[in-house]
């Protein structure tokens, strides 16, 4: 399907601008590129980003968004009344043009309902005909590692700048927050879920090896980290270990987590959120990779390893194994302990 570009203008440089973002904390980590790019090119225009109540953590602060408005499907937007009560608010805002950098139907449909003039995205699930202006995502744009799919979309509008990196940032108060909750060390934090299903979780028991070896080799005090679903991984893999580790899996909201994050000198996780704001945060990091694809989602930043095996059914991107999990299996303990190893040199 050709692209809409060519019967599109920015018209007058907006004034409010509303910025869709995607409903995963990964791919919320790498969109901020696209923030920027956006901030660069409207410098004066106020930028609100239109978030679910995890991702709009990532947010609160951004030096790139000067506010966070919370879509939140599962409570205050639940349901056909809800989905009407956020498009009269987002109608009341009066904003001049809707950047979607997600790509689903709801998102152009939101911002088509509540009357945004200029609205543009990607032409994915259906929804170009509810954009003034559109591009396909070609296979050579998914290609590409997921930060840059989005500055590829934007660069069509003429919308380009900043520094093309990830960015976060953590208050003073929640570093210091950190400080006092871990103490001083140097830490080593380990992420052993994964929000998108199983498939992507490595075992809870090389997890608790590669803790206790990289303790034993270069000191480190050992935390893990994760959402509330993932309380009992946390658990088998503390009680696994050889050496006392903080369980903090659950007991962090996405900020503090980010702020734990910070503070530590070396992040081992699954392919996920918290690998993202590691990287963001430019926290070294070895990411374990099964079913998704490597090539595009690894950590965005100078040091990092991914240990991962070359099986025949990867990337599945299934978020449960039909078979054996064996793209994981393959993947030991001695080869994400080497990794760890190579980046701490």
């Amino acid at each position: 399907m050709a692209s809409r570009v060519e019967n599109f203008s920015i018209g007058s440089s907006p004034k409010k601008i509303l910025v869709r973002a995607t409903n995963w904390i990964g791919d919320g980590v790498m969109m901020t590129p696209a923030l920027a790019a956006i901030r660069h090119t409207f410098p004066g225009a106020e930028i609100v980003v239109a978030a679910n109540p995890l991702v709009a953590q990532l947010f609160s602060p951004h030096p790139c968004c000067d506010r966070v408005l919370v879509y939140d499907r599962k409570g205050d937007h639940s349901g056909a009344a809800g989905f009407l009560r956020f498009v009269r608010k987002l109608r009341s805002e009066r904003f001049d043009l809707a950047i979607l950098l997600q790509k689903a139907f709801e998102a152009a449909l939101l911002t088509f309902l509540a009357g945004i003039p200029r609205r543009i995205g990607f032409s994915t699930d259906g929804r170009r005909l509810l954009l003034t202006g559109s591009v396909p995502l070609t296979d050579k744009v998914r290609s590409q590692h997921h930060s840059r799919h989005y500055l590829e979309m934007l660069k069509a509008f003429g919308i380009t700048g900043g520094s093309g990196e990830l960015q976060l940032v953590i208050t003073p108060a929640e570093r210091e927050h950190a400080l006092k909750r871990l103490g001083e060390g140097c830490w080593l934090g380990v992420n052993p879920g994964a929000a998108y299903g199983s498939a992507k979780r490595w075992y809870p028991e090389r997890f608790a090896q590669v803790a206790d070896t990289l303790a034993e080799e270069f000191g480190f005090q050992v935390v893990v980290i994760g959402g509330p679903g993932e309380k009992a991984i946390g658990q088998d893999i503390v009680q696994q270990m050889r050496h006392q580790a903080l369980n903090l899996v659950g007991e962090t909201s996405v900020r503090e987590m980010m702020a734990v994050i910070a503070h530590c000198s070396l992040i081992i996780s699954n392919d996920s959120g918290p690998m993202h704001v590691a990287a963001a945060l430019q926290v070294p990091t070895v990411a374990i990779f099964g079913p998704t694809d490597h090539t595009t989602t690894y950590p965005w930043t100078a040091r990092y390893r991914v240990a991962y095996q070359n099986v025949e059914c990867a990337p599945c991107l299934k978020r449960v194994c039909p078979t054996d999990h064996r793209c994981m299996i393959l993947v030991t303990s001695e080869m994400v302990v080497s990794a760890a190893r190579e980046i701490l040199k």
